[in-house]
């Protein structure tokens, strides 16, 4: 269950770094608001997660599924441009969030 947690925590991540581009330097009451939400949700379940879950592992993990959802969101989003090697190094930014989770093991 804490893997699933640490997932919705790392997407709600993504949201509210997307998000910020939306608040205009948080001067957009609702969007600064949804940034504000998710952003507490994510910090809380990655609080939750962590009481199982290694830091280091979750955290690393928990980062790494918002850099690579904030990347993904700029580019469909915002028209960010995607070139291979960006794609290249996106692909092992998912190769590395993948390989931790297959090499974690929880604490008791």
């Amino acid at each position: 269950m804490a893997w699933v947690l640490l997932i919705v925590a790392g997407l709600l991540e993504s949201c509210w770094a997307v998000g910020l581009k939306y608040t205009a330097g948080f001067t957009r009451f609702g969007p600064s608001v949804f940034v504000a939400v998710t952003l507490v949700a994510s910090m809380w379940l990655l609080a939750v997660a962590v009481r199982t879950l290694p830091i280091g592992t979750a955290y690393a993990v928990w980062v790494g599924i918002g850099a690579l959802g904030a990347a993904i969101g700029g580019i469909v989003l915002f028209k960010e441009p995607l070139s291979a090697l960006r794609a290249v190094f996106l692909l092992l930014l998912l190769a590395s969030i993948v390989g931790l989770r297959l090499t974690a093991t929880a604490q008791e």
